[in-house]
This record gives C-alpha cells, sequence and structure tokens, in this order.
C-alpha cells in the first residue's frame, strides 16, 4: 500500500505544471529587450521603462494597452496560448512578439 501511495504522489507530482515565472522586459533606448520572448500561459510579463519618456506595451489584437511612464513597471498576465505582436503607440517602430504556449 505504501508503494502504491508513494507511485500516486511521484505521478502528480510529475503531471504537475511549472510554476507560473515573471519574465522581465526593459524598455531602453527606444527599444524592448528583449523583443522576442517566449512564455507559458499563466506567466507574467513585467516591463520595465528604464527611459525618460513615456511608452507602451499595446496588444496588436486590442487584447491589452499598458502605459508606461518614465521609470516605471507594468505588467501583465498571460491567459491563453497564443502568438502576441505588440508595440509602443507613442513610437510604432518599437515591437514586440512573445510566443505563449501551454
Amino acid at each position: 500500500m505504501r508503494f502504491l501511495t508513494l507511485s500516486i504522489l511521484a505521478s502528480l507530482a510529475a503531471a504537475s505544471p511549472a510554476a507560473a515565472e515573471v519574465i522581465r522586459v526593459d524598455i531602453s533606448n527606444i527599444a524592448f529587450s528583449p523583443a522576442k520572448i517566449s512564455a507559458h500561459v499563466g506567466d507574467t510579463i513585467e516591463w520595465n521603462n528604464k527611459d525618460f519618456v513615456a511608452h507602451s506595451a499595446t496588444a496588436k489584437s486590442g487584447e491589452w494597452d499598458i502605459n508606461l511612464p518614465p521609470h516605471n513597471t507594468g505588467k501583465v498576465v498571460l491567459k491563453k496560448a497564443q502568438h502576441i505582436d505588440y508595440y509602443c503607440k507613442y513610437h510604432p517602430t518599437m515591437k514586440g512578439k512573445i510566443d505563449v504556449s501551454r
């Protein structure tokens, strides 16, 4: 019986999803760094604006629009597997990509 219990617990531990992570993206010199990231559902993306001007992290799909005043942070929790293109609405040449998997 004890072996069976340990086997079941080991199976459950192996099947448990990984803990959610916080993935940081710096904004500096009018650019997202890194500009392309991979993440999982449940992860948090945190943008840190190191510039002296305001930026945004705006999903092209309209799913989210995060305003980032100078020297501030903003974040979003990823809710579904998808490919997300985003940009800065104040500086449209600033672009980023997030590949979200399960």
